[in-house]
Parts: C-alpha cells; sequence; structure tokens
C-alpha cells in the first residue's frame, strides 16, 4: 500500500490539460475559461445620468434657480442638441447625457409648471452621473483559467463577446462491475442489488465540469468487461467500480492490463477506499475505485475531483481542507488515513458513529469528511481537527 498523498501525486501524473474549444456565451456558465477575453466596448459607453431628474449646468444648480425644458432624453434615445444657459432636458435612468449638461437634479427637488422647472431643495453635490467607463473600458480583461460564474456571464455579455474560449470537457467513461448489478428501476434477483455508485458519481462528475457517460454494467467475465473498455475507447478517463479487489471474480485488473494498461499503483493506506487502483491504458486515464458505494463516492471527493480539476486547465490541487473543533471525543485512529463521515454545524464538527463503507444513509447526511492520520491518538472535544467540504 501507498499514502494518500502518493497517490494523489500519481494520479495527478496521469491528467493532462484539455484543448479549448468555442461555445457560444448562453452556454458558457460552469464552464472553465482557457484565455483571457478582452472587452470590446466601454462601459457605459457614454456618460449617463444615474437617477430620474432634469439635465442642466452644474455652475447652475442652486436652490431656487428656474429653467426652460426644452426636451427629453430617454434610455436608448438621447436628446440631439446642446443644452444653454438656463435651459434643461428631462432625463430618465440610463439615458446619455446631453451636450452641455454636466449634473442632473433629481426630480423630487423639482417642482414643474409647464415648461418651467424650479429646483425647490438643496440640490447637493452629488452629479448623479455614471461616467463613460467607469464599470471598464475596452482592452479590459478577465483572466483566465477561471470557472465561469453566472456573474461572470453577464460581465462578458455586457463586453460583447458572444464567442467564449473553454476548455473541453473532460470525458469520463464509468464502467460498474459485477454480476449482483442491476440499474435502478429494474427489479433485482434474491442475490442482486440496485448500482448507486454510477449514478452518484455521474452527479458528481457533472457538477465538477466533466461529461460523464454511463457504459453498460461488466459482468463478471472477462468478455463482458473488454466489451466494456472497446465502449470506453475515446475517454480522457476511465472509470471502473468494483472488481479491483483480489477475489477470482474480481477481474478489472487482470483485464486491464492484458489491454496494455501501466498500472502507477495498486491499493492505498485509506478508509474508506483501500482497493483503489491506477494508471494509463492508452491515452486514457484510468482509476480503478473500490465497489462499496461509500468508499467509491470518498475516493471520487479525494482522487477524482482533482483530477477533472486539472484536465479542466485548473492546475494542481489537493482537496481543500478546512478546520473546526470537535463536538464529540475520537477514539484512536487505525495504521489508514480514514476519511470519517461527519456533519459541520456552528463551526464544530462530529463525527457519525457508524462509519460502515456501505452506509450510503449516512454519506447522505454527512457534509464532510473528516480527516484522521495513520494512528491518529484519541482526540477529546474542542481539539482543531481538518475536514474535507463535500
Amino acid at each position: 500500500m501507498i499514502s494518500v498523498d502518493a497517490a494523489l501525486t500519481q494520479v495527478l501524473a496521469l491528467a493532462r490539460p484539455l484543448p479549448q474549444e468555442t461555445v457560444p456565451l448562453a452556454d458558457a456558465a460552469g464552464r472553465v475559461l482557457s484565455e483571457p477575453v478582452i472587452a470590446r466596448r466601454d462601459q457605459p459607453p457614454f456618460a449617463a445620468s444615474s437617477m430620474d431628474g432634469y439635465a442642466i449646468k452644474a455652475a447652475e444648480a442652486e436652490r431656487h434657480a428656474q429653467f426652460k425644458v426644452i426636451g427629453e432624453a430617454a434610455a436608448g434615445r438621447r436628446f440631439p442638441a446642446p443644452v444653454g444657459p438656463g435651459q434643461a432636458v428631462r432625463i430618465f435612468t440610463g439615458a446619455p447625457m446631453p451636450e452641455g449638461a454636466d449634473f442632473v437634479v433629481i426630480q423630487e427637488d423639482v417642482t414643474r409648471n409647464g415648461d418651467l422647472i424650479t429646483i425647490t431643495d438643496e440640490p447637493g453635490a452629488k452629479p448623479n452621473i455614471r461616467p463613460a467607463g467607469v464599470d471598464f473600458t475596452t482592452g479590459t480583461t478577465i483572466d483566465a483559467p477561471r470557472r465561469l460564474s453566472a456573474q461572470d456571464v453577464a460581465l462578458l455579455a455586457s463586453m460583447n463577446v458572444p464567442l467564449v474560449p473553454v476548455t473541453r470537457k473532460p470525458d469520463v467513461a464509468l464502467i460498474s462491475t459485477g454480476d449482483e448489478l442491476v440499474l435502478p428501476g429494474q427489479d433485482p434477483g434474491p442475490d442482486q442489488i440496485i448500482a448507486s455508485n454510477t449514478f452518484g458519481l455521474k452527479a458528481m462528475l457533472e457538477a465538477m465540469g466533466a461529461q460523464p457517460r454511463v457504459l453498460p454494467i461488466a459482468r463478471d467475465t472477462a468478455a463482458s468487461l473488454h466489451m466494456a473498455f472497446d465502449l470506453a475507447q475515446g475517454a480522457d478517463l476511465v472509470l471502473t467500480i468494483g472488481g479491483a479487489s483480489v477475489g477470482d471474480h474480481d477481474l478489472v485488473g487482470r483485464v486491464a492490463t492484458e489491454l496494455g494498461m501501466e498500472r502507477s499503483f495498486y491499493k492505498v493506506a485509506m478508509r474508506p477506499g483501500k482497493p483503489l487502483m491506477a494508471g494509463r491504458l492508452g491515452d486514457m486515464a484510468m482509476i480503478g475505485l473500490p465497489g462499496n458505494p461509500v468508499s467509491a463516492m470518498v475516493c471520487g471527493h479525494v482522487f477524482v475531483a482533482p483530477v477533472i480539476h486539472k484536465m479542466l486547465g485548473l492546475g494542481e490541487a489537493r482537496p481543500a481542507l478546512h478546520s473546526a473543533r470537535l463536538a464529540e471525543p475520537l477514539g484512536p485512529n487505525g495504521p489508514r488515513m480514514h476519511y470519517m463521515r461527519a456533519v459541520v454545524e456552528n463551526a464544530e464538527v462530529t463525527a457519525f458513529d457508524s462509519q460502515d463503507s456501505s452506509l450510503l444513509t449516512v454519506l447522505s447526511r454527512a457534509n464532510a469528511l473528516l480527516i484522521r492520520a495513520p494512528h491518529d491518538p484519541a482526540q477529546a472535544t474542542g481539539t482543531i481537527v481538518h475536514y474535507m467540504p463535500i
């Protein structure tokens, strides 16, 4: 067995940043920007009123001053003539400032009688104008790489960027293995269970920004596994689920080796997730996940997420660790790194009493993996510990 850190180093070495593609702006949310994008215009492209009111000359903005209203400016429709002394233009929020005006007196500070207005309240010193380019100017850059949020998409739109360069989504082939598995919705036999790992990992991969492909369940025969690997061709990453242990029916490692897999390691000193395997199969990275449901999902957080992160061009990064105080004491840990299902609440973390790797109900209730180092001694309530959010 190798350590979690050593295994993660070797897994990351299998990953390669993927090439760029261009997508419409409407499809860019959640994608990873692959190269800097430059604004093609100023925002706003003209000085604009930030309030509803009247555009006048700032030098004339005094209480009791009177003005003749000579026209109107609205968003998308400017007043076409200059504003002279003693003149005002009715203006609405977002409208371009007319030539010669450099102050907007808000409508609440004005009374109007026909075409005449009088400033009835102190107008103050604020001009109520958004200068041209106050948000950004032509040449302003959004740096890459970055995962594009909804806010980023709004900014790209205002920069007049209709097509966005992004990293291609990793193509991930998911292969569940085992005679005991049937798909959700089917009727399992008396000795069968539902294939849950596939769908949990698919959801996890989609949230990471990958494009998972769920392949048919591979049965416990070499021929079925060969067919599954054939269907996985072209993927950037192959994830097998189950069949990577040492039993007579665990054939994944043997078949992958027959197909030319260059194995990086097998077995990691962690709990859950000990029977983990990784290597390269032609142009594809491969990770053989354990079959126990919790083990597969935990290994997804610890190992698969960093691989997808690197493939998306976001660099090499270990899972981010957070700190919290123990809400309850913990006994001593064994010889393997332990990722305990836990709940973090009010800056305190509580590990579930049952840590069996088959219990998806516990994993579903957890929002963190409390991390125990090998041979970690007993820890008292209030001790600061590390955890991974999930």
